[in-house]
């Protein structure tokens, strides 16, 4: 069984480091993010496996989900600019009065 468990550790850091990787060189920011976002609950499996649940808790809630639905939220933002330029038309015309 102690051979399995050395399979499945090598087989997360090898996932870990290949999912760092594509992350940093994707040139699609959404595939950037899910794959950060993937390498977040890896990374918490990681620490689950070494015996740090409270660690591991933290990075699956602020590293995957807190982090990447920020994320996410930004690149919907920055992703229609004409609602943003909208806005500022609004904002301008606000100020002229």
């Amino acid at each position: 069984m102690n051979g399995v468990l050395w399979i499945f550790d090598a087989l997360v850091v090898v996932s870990l480091v290949w999912l760092a990787w594509m992350s940093l060189a994707a040139t699609d920011l959404f595939k950037a993010i899910v794959l950060f976002m993937a390498f977040g609950l890896l990374m918490a499996l990681a620490w689950a496996r070494l015996e740090a649940p409270d660690v591991a808790l933290a990075e699956a809630a602020i590293g995957a989900g807190l982090t990447g639905a920020l994320l996410l939220s930004t690149l919907a933002r920055i992703s229609s600019p004409g609602e943003t330029e909208r806005r500022d038309d609004e904002g301008q015309a606000g100020e002229n009065l």
